[in-house]
Formats: structure tokens, sequence, C-alpha cells
């Protein structure tokens, strides 16, 4: 039985863990929280999560510690922690923009890291999640702490150099796509369409989209030509799309999700 510790019982938190109990590799593992809010412990503890009092309890019980704290309390719990994590320690974390390196000055020199992205999607087992492994950590540990990912959604292990640029592709991307989708919906709403009517149309046009992109075997220039009759209602909307440079204002949305994400590791 490998014994697996939650410091923080948030919302990301709490999905990994239900990804992990509707899994296949639940019974090989014990789950620990603690967390500085109670009500968030005693719903853990009603899903059959053992709590511990503090975070320096856990880690002396766990060999893997996933860091699901908030950004602001991260140093804090890092430094608490830091006396009781040995070299068989496995520190996970979800944190954007924090580095290994700066995960050992805290804690150990030659502390296991596992840097992890993940994004919201994974409350409903539809995560995207990117990994990266640390040294000293083994590769089997590495894989174990792939498969609770899986669990949860499709992964894809990076280099920990690209742990601050693949933020903006799968852990930010799901606001901007709602952001996307808040046009669409209040379109709908201005021409009188029902907003519930709205929701469902497109949000069943964002799943079969994104199962283009994977299973067609297109690049997504041919899939907006397959969509795009010429002389067509698709093409006139795709020409105000190009007008206000779409693609650029999302690319720069994304390189400065990843100046933040560099802001943050110093």
């Amino acid at each position: 039985m490998i014994n697996l510790g939650f410091i923080g019982v948030g919302n990301m938190g709490m999905a990994i863990m239900e990804g992990i109990k509707n899994s296949e590799i639940a019974d090989n593992i014990k789950l620990f929280a603690t967390d500085t809010d109670i009500k968030k412990l005693v719903s853990a503890k009603e899903q059959g999560v053992i709590v511990s009092s503090n975070a320096k309890e856990l880690v002396q019980k766990c060999k893997y510690v996933i860091l699901a704290t908030k950004p602001q309390v991260f140093d804090i719990v890092l430094e608490d922690i830091s006396e009781v994590i040995d070299e068989d320690t496995v520190l996970v974390s979800i944190a954007a923009g924090i580095t290994g390196e700066y995960i050992k000055s805290k804690t150990i020199s030659n502390a296991k890291v596992v840097l992890v992205m993940p994004n919201t999607p994974l409350l409903l087992g539809e995560g995207a999640t990117a990994l990266a492994k640390i040294e000293p950590t083994t590769k089997d540990e590495f894989e174990f702490i792939c498969n609770i990912f899986k669990a949860s959604g499709e992964i894809a292990i990076l280099p920990k150099e690209k742990m601050k640029e693949v933020i903006a592709l799968n852990g930010s991307s799901p606001a901007f796509i709602y952001l996307f989708a808040k046009g669409f919906i209040e379109y709908a709403k201005d021409v009188g369409i029902p907003k519930e009517t709205a929701k469902i149309l497109f949000a069943q046009s964002l799943i079969g989209s994104a199962r283009m992109i994977t299973e067609s075997g297109d690049e997504i220039d041919e899939l907006i030509e397959k969509v795009s009759s010429p002389g067509g209602t698709t093409l006139a909307g795709l020409d105000r799309l190009y007008e206000g440079k779409l693609v650029d204002t999302i690319k720069n949305a994304c390189e400065s999700c990843t100046n933040r994400a560099y802001e943050l590791s110093k």
C-alpha cells in the first residue's frame, strides 16, 4: 500500500482524489490530507481520506506529497515541512511558475520533485495535465505520479524547462475558452435564442470540434477549410475574426500568461 498525502484540499486536490478513487489504482493507494480549513477536512474524511492534524505529520506518513496549497502560503508550507522531508519523499507541486530548484532551496538540496500543471476539467475526469520529472526522482516514482493524473484525463510529459510555457496551453486555456464561449452565448441572447439552448449547442460544438482536432487526422487549416464554403456564412464570420487578428490576440494572451509564470518563479 502506497501512502499519498495532500497538503491543501481545495477543488484541485479533491478532483485528483476523486480521480484516484474512481480508478483501478485506488486499491493500492492510501490517501491522507491536511488543510487549515476544517470543513474541507471533514468533507475529505467523509470520503474515506485519512486526516492529518498538520503538514509535518502528513509528510512523515507519506512517501508522495502533493503540494496543493494556495500560492500565498506555498513558501510557509515548504519551510514548515523541510525538517521532516527525507531522501525518499517525493514532492509533487501543482503551483504555477514554481521550479524544482526553488522547492529544493526551501527544503533539502536533493529533494525528489515532480512538477505538474493540471487544469480544472479534472473535476469531470477530463483533465489535461503536463508533468516534468526533476532528479533524483526515479522512473518508477515518476510513473506512479503520471498514473494518478491519467486517472482524471490525458497527460503529457515535458522537460522541466517548458513547464512555464505550457501553463497557457492547458492550465489557463479553459478560462480563455470560457471567455470565447461567452461571446457566442451573448450573441445568442442578442438575437433571441435562449441561453440554455445556446450553451448546449455551443458546448457540443466545442466537444465535437475537439474530437475532430484529435481524431480526424486533418491539420487545423484543413478543418477550417472544410467548414468554410466559398462565399458562405462561415467565411463571412472568419473574415471578421481575421480582421481582429484573433490568432495574434490568443498568442499574446499566452505570452502574457508565460511572462507572469516567470515573474512568480523569481
